[in-house]
Parts: C-alpha cells; sequence; structure tokens
C-alpha cells in the first residue's frame, strides 16, 4: 500500500522543488506504509519510529525558518508534506497542529519562545497541543469561557477546553482564554494566547471515548487555578482572536492535506483493485458503472488540491487567505468522502475489511467535514464574505 503513480504528472507541484520534497518524504513514509500505521493505532500506541524519522530528515519542520532550525519554507512546503504522509497511509492529526502553533509562535511569541519552541517542534522533540473549543462554545469563539486572571507573579488559568488533540504527547499546551474580568459594560474581556506545561499542577483530563482510528487521542481538558509566569503570555494581551488567526487558516490548509493525501490513497488503492480484479474474464475497471465514479472523484480531489495549494500560496505570500483556505478546507473534505466512499463500494465486501485499509480512514476524513469549523461555518463564510448576501447567523 504506497501512494499513488497515476497522481505523480501533478497540476499541483508547479515547482521543481515541491515535486523533489514530494518524492523525499513519499520514499521515507512508504518504508513504513498503511500496515504499519494500523498496527500502531490498533495497539494503542504511536507511531514513535516514523514520527522521529519526519523529525531527523527536518519535513516537520519545512514551514519554520531555518535560523529556528526549520526548513526554511512555507505553508505551501507544509502542504506537499501533509498530504504525501496521508497519501502513504499515515494520516497524522499531530502534523496539523503543528500548522497552528508554529505559526502561532514564530508570528506573536517572544524570542525565548521562539528559542524554547520552534527547533523541537522542527525536529519532532518537542511538541505542543493546542486547546480552544469548549463545551458550550463550538464554533463560536466569542464565547470562550476559560479565565485568565492576572497575579503579582503571572497568570492563573480556570476553566475547560473539550476536544483537545494529543495533550497525552504534548509538552505543553497552547490555551485561549479571557484575559481578565468582563469590562463594566458587561461585555467580555479580550482573548489572550498562554503557553501552559501540559504536567502544570491543577491540569487534569479526561480522554473522550470517539470513533477516530488516529494514533492521537482526544481530550477534556480542566484548569483548575492552574498558576503560569507572565512569560507564557503569547503576544499582546487581549489580542488573542486575532493573532489566533495567524494560525487558523494554516488549520485549514494543513486539515485539506490530510484529506487530500487520504483521497489519493483511496483512489490508488481502488484503482489497482479494479484492474486485479476480474469477474467473467473482465477487470471491473473495464465496466463505466465502475470507473466513471472513481474518475469523477479523480477529478474532484485534484480541484481540491489545487484550492490547497492556491490558499497555501496566499498564505506564504501574506496575502489574505480566509476565503481559499475555507474553501480549500470544505472541498477536500466533501471529495475525500466521496473518494473513500466509492473506493470502499469498489471493493466490495473486502471494502470493510481492515486488510485493505480503507474503512478505518473513514472517521479521521469525516472528521474535517466537521472540524477544525464545520462545513456549515464556511458556508456561511462564504455566502456572507464571498457573495455578498445578508448574515445569516
Amino acid at each position: 500500500m504506497s501512494a499513488p503513480s497515476l497522481f505523480e504528472s501533478t497540476l499541483v507541484d508547479t515547482a521543481d522543488h515541491h515535486r523533489d520534497l514530494r518524492e523525499s518524504v513519499r520514499k521515507l513514509v512508504s518504508k513504513f506504509g498503511r500496515k504499519y500505521f494500523q498496527q500502531v493505532v490498533n495497539a494503542g500506541e504511536k507511531p514513535v519510529e516514523l514520527w522521529n524519522a519526519l523529525g531527523e530528515a527536518g519535513f516537520l519542520g519545512v514551514h519554520i525558518a531555518e535560523q529556528h532550525g526549520g526548513g526554511g519554507g512555507g505553508l505551501s512546503e507544509l502542504n506537499v508534506v501533509i498530504e504525501e504522509v496521508a497519501a502513504n497511509g499515515c494520516p497524522m492529526l499531530q502534523m496539523v497542529i503543528n500548522s497552528i502553533t508554529a505559526p502561532i509562535i514564530a508570528g506573536c511569541g517572544t524570542d525565548a519562545h521562539k528559542r524554547d519552541w520552534l527547533p523541537g517542534i522542527a525536529n519532532g522533540t518537542r511538541r505542543m497541543s493546542f486547546a480552544i473549543t469548549e463545551p458550550d462554545a463550538g464554533s463560536n469563539t466569542h464565547k470562550v469561557t476559560t479565565n485568565a486572571q492576572r497575579t503579582s507573579t503571572g497568570w492563573v488559568i480556570n476553566g475547560a477546553k473539550y476536544w483537545t488533540s494529543a495533550l497525552d504527547e504534548a509538552d505543553a499546551v497552547m490555551v485561549v482564554a479571557r484575559d481578565g474580568d468582563p469590562v463594566p459594560d458587561g461585555q467580555r474581556a479580550g482573548l489572550s494566547l498562554f503557553i501552559v506545561p501540559a504536567d502544570a499542577p491543577g491540569i487534569s483530563k479526561t480522554r473522550i471515548d470517539s470513533a477516530l482510528r488516529s494514533s492521537e487521542k482526544q481530550f477534556s481538558v480542566f484548569f483548575d487555578n492552574v498558576e503560569i509566569p507572565e512569560s507564557a503570555l503569547v503576544g499582546t494581551p487581549g489580542a488573542g482572536l486575532h493573532q489566533v488567526f495567524t494560525g487558523l487558516n494554516p488549520e485549514r490548509v494543513a486539515a485539506a492535506a490530510v484529506n487530500n493525501g487520504i483521497a489519493r490513497f483511496a483512489i490508488a488503492q481502488a484503482t489497482q483493485y479494479c484492474k486485479d480484479r476480474s469477474v467473467w474474464k473482465t477487470p471491473i475497471g473495464a465496466h463505466q458503472g465502475v470507473a466513471h465514479p472513481l474518475a469523477e472523484a479523480y477529478i474532484n480531489v485534484q480541484a481540491a488540491r489545487l484550492l490547497t495549494a492556491r490558499a497555501a500560496q496566499l498564505c506564504d505570500g501574506g496575502e489574505d487567505a480566509a476565503e481559499t483556505a475555507n474553501m480549500a478546507k470544505f472541498a477536500a473534505a466533501e471529495a475525500s468522502l466521496k473518494a473513500l466512499d466509492q473506493a470502499i463500494q469498489v471493493h466490495g465486501g473486502n471494502g470493510l475489511s481492515n486488510e485493505y485499509g480503507l474503512s478505518d480512514l473513514w472517521f479521521i476524513a469525516r472528521l474535517h467535514r466537521t472540524a477544525p469549523v464545520s462545513r456549515e461555518m464556511i458556508l456561511n463564510y462564504v455566502a456572507q464574505h464571498s457573495l455578498g448576501l445578508p448574515k445569516s447567523y
């Protein structure tokens, strides 16, 4: 089970260094492959060997500046890496987290933050989780209630977060919190960002029993008088919402890259099966009822990949990427689910067997129809900002 040759002549990688990067990632990850990743996930373990190999090769930090131990590229390079890792059967959500935290630290953190975190994120030796979602806030970040109160020595955080990924693997968690009491007119205080050690006294976590077949576990996290120093603050107090978007558009691109990779893997497996599987001496791929849905899935996936590459390019150029990043995430989620469903269908009963490596990808692909922003909120955004329609929420 390896990445598909049918995608190698691609419209996406217009630069030679992107093609070379993709081939290098493919060669590394294909040594592990889908079977390795399935075994790790099924055993409740972590893909430590793969993660370390990616870090040592410099792939985890391609989007981080060379002065901070990275590859000196941008989101365009990270898009290539994440997609290719997933296309070889190893979709890794921690790489999506890195697409949020590293840009925020690079763009808003202090020199000490950058020294402490970026080299480790780049080589894979340090990990950071990201906590923004709350049970009663959902997609409405304006309703965040987790509170950070100033003290004489720093801050004290109280509150709860939900669907926080990979906290059990993290050295720290970047927390989005209110930075004080409500102001006198009743409006909420501003949001701020804090880097909190994952093992800080007062932090507790409960694993969420989810359908995701992923090496990263999901948690509810509780902050009970968690004391942190002043140096834990990232950027400007009260400017957290603006700073978060330094990482949220890249997060959408990274999520799209995961799904584009899953879709490529699914189509590759289905295409090979259509060539190998014969009924009445005829390969099933010779039948239009089988071939046409796969061809349509391929077209939709290529369109999603182009949108994703364009969104990454806009982010790297410092341009407004909100519309394109949202559309890329939407298109990739929809295209990957259709591709995966068709690949499962092509395999018949075998499609539901874990031996073929397809069915257990379903909920990872399905995740990005809901997160990091739901398809409905993307449609709201496009309707309002792209089409100029009245706000509907």
